[in-house]
């Protein structure tokens, strides 16, 4: 089933009562995106804090999630658990949130670089946003992508 969304697109901070949302769209992209012991460091995760972390809302419904780390150097970022609902994909959701983290990660100033770890398949979306490859490495892809680009 494909979904069509007009209007606009919410992005808010997580709360606790996303929690379940949140592992529905988890579980709406395993096992083709994950390894098996994801859920529960996903659910991990959730369950702390530490990290900003938003959903993405359409019509009251959580369509995506997704967020970041500041560190541990403090010029570098790290996007944490981003994903959109398996039948929301392919409709520029993905690209919509991760400009978001990306703006708001630049928005304090001082953040140099943007890394992630991704799964080997989702590698080619991060290509087409900027990221660059730094190593793979078990089904997994590290990224890394300069912020700024003047001074």
């Amino acid at each position: 089933m494909v979904v069509h969304y007009t209007g606009a697109m919410d992005v808010r901070l997580y709360l606790p009562t996303d929690r379940e949302a949140c592992l529905k769209i988890f579980d709406s992209n395993a096992p083709h995106a994950f390894s098996p012991d994801s859920r529960a460091r996903f659910e991990n995760f959730l369950d702390q804090a530490g990290a900003t972390y938003f959903v993405m809302e359409h019509d009251g419904a959580v369509i995506g999630c997704g967020g970041y780390r500041i560190g541990p150097e403090p010029s570098l970022a790290t996007l944490a658990w981003g994903m959109v609902r398996q039948d929301s994909q392919k409709l520029g959701l993905g690209r919509f949130l991760l400009m978001y983290r990306l703006r708001e990660i630049g928005k304090p100033g001082g953040i140099e670089r943007v890394r992630l770890e991704t799964p080997q398949q989702s590698a080619a979306f991060f290509e087409g946003q900027g990221f660059k490859v730094v190593s793979m490495a078990h089904g997994r892809v590290e990224m890394v992508k300069k912020l700024t680009v003047c001074a």
